[in-house]
């Protein structure tokens, strides 16, 4: 997993109480108990996340429980900076939960049949993938076979500040802008040393965005790294640029000067920057922000493509009770279950009933009008990531070679040819 957001993911967001230590330590093996309180088999969740998170995934899990009376379902939140790990040595000691959330290291798992494919329960259960999530239906495969049924999805977007785009004299940000568009406006949004047209895309999943608008891809069909292709060399560039050539955003240096721990998120908070893209977890902390603010698809370049978040539900190896667990798989992502997750402001749901409903659209919690219909104009412009078994890997290597390029400049095709090379050695051809 990445160590900030991703697809779905944010690492670090929650301690773990006491309580769930104990409940963690106290784990029965092999899956969940066969036998439960009137004879009800007892399935094991894991998930990971706060108190939002533990919450939501509890009230869907009660959702399930009432709707029949053969199945429970134990809950267990651990920290995302210990997750993949836990879950790990809870499956090498035969102690694997039978539900499991996952994300881009879905295929760490499914490489090391550390979980199952579902394809064939989820056709016994007559559940259309394409139907139910659209592009990302098919987003955690593995070898052509389905390793998680999609639970919370939601593309990358646009936030950004209408009180100085109003005093700019800047039409607001949509779907047709272009690169072109986008730096012209962030250009007459800056306001030298005291306010910046963009908070910058030195995270992958901003970067990779403008690599695949322009053609790019970091992994081809053939699972071969194209990391110093011209289309993601010319990307990268696009993006420093802004930073260094023209200066429309924070240098790491200007950052720091803001307060500690500052980035993109709160620099926009702050009205340090006028514009950020990032993922569905920036609203919940801007509600009671005294500006005006709105949200909307992200920019283009050659062709329309974007980052996604979000997270799945995978079946362990060490579940006894397969069909099971794909039954309350199912429920959970169904659009009643799903529902919980626009309720309680959690995410963005996976299921695109629930995704387009008027409850995800005029959402009860909203302080003010948002233009949430962007996640769905979003929704056919997500690219599929290359969720490699060696995602850690990889991510390593952009870590590793591209932290002097972002914070001083430099040049793109110098610093992606390293990483190509480092790609060419920890990624193994496709079989």
């Amino acid at each position: 997993m990445s160590t900030k957001r991703s697809i779905g993911f944010r690492a670090g967001t929650a301690v773990i109480t006491a309580l769930s230590i104990a409940a963690l330590a106290a784990c029965s093996s092999g899956g969940g108990d066969d036998a439960a309180e009137g004879g009800a088999t007892t399935l094991k969740m894991t998930v990971w996340g706060g108190d939002v998170d533990k919450k939501s995934y509890q009230e869907r899990v009660d959702l399930f429980e009432a709707s029949q009376e053969d199945i429970k379902i134990e809950l267990q939140l651990i920290p995302g900076d210990q997750y993949e790990q836990k879950v790990q040595t809870m499956i090498a000691g035969g102690d694997g939960p039978d539900i499991m959330q996952v994300a881009e290291g879905v295929n760490v798992y499914s490489s090391k049949n550390q979980i199952i494919p579902l394809d064939e329960l989820a056709a016994d259960a007559g559940l259309d993938l394409e139907e139910r999530f659209g592009p990302v239906g098919t987003l955690y495969s593995y070898d052509d076979s389905i390793y998680a049924i999609p639970d919370r999805s939601g593309a990358m977007i646009v936030y950004y500040n209408k009180d100085m785009f109003d005093a700019a004299g800047v039409e607001y940000p949509n779907a047709d802008w272009t690169w072109q568009d986008a730096q012209a406006a962030m250009e007459k949004l800056t306001i030298p040393g005291q306010q910046w047209g963009y908070a910058g895309a030195g995270w992958w999943a901003q970067w990779w965005s403008f690599a695949y608008q322009n053609g790019g891809q970091i992994i081809d069909e053939a699972g071969q790294p194209h990391a110093n292709s011209p289309e993601v060399v010319e990307a990268l560039q696009w993006g420093n640029d802004l930073v260094h050539k023209h200066h429309v955003v924070p240098t790491a240096a200007e950052y720091a000067d803001m307060g500690p721990d500052m980035g993109g998120d709160p620099a926009f908070a702050a009205q340090k920057v006028a514009m950020n893209t990032t993922g569905f977890w920036a609203i919940n902390s801007l509600l009671e922000a005294d500006f005006n603010w709105d949200i909307a698809p992200m920019w283009q370049g050659d062709e329309q493509a974007v980052s996604a978040f979000g997270s799945g539900l995978a079946i362990s190896r060490d579940s006894k009770k397969a069909e099971q667990a794909f039954e309350a798989i199912d429920f959970l992502t169904d659009a009643e279950a799903q529902a919980v997750i626009i309720k309680n402001a959690q995410d963005v749901p996976a299921n695109l009933e629930a995704q387009n409903s008027e409850a995800f659209l005029k959402p009860e919690w909203a302080t003010r009008e948002v233009n949430m219909a962007a996640f769905g104009e979003s929704s056919s412009f997500v690219f599929r990531s290359p969720l490699l078994p060696e995602w850690n890997e990889m991510q390593a290597a952009f870590d590793d070679n591209l932290g002097t390029f972002w914070n001083e400049g430099g040049d793109a095709k110098a610093q992606l040819d390293i990483v190509q090379k480092k790609l060419e050695t920890v990624i193994k051809p496709a079989s």
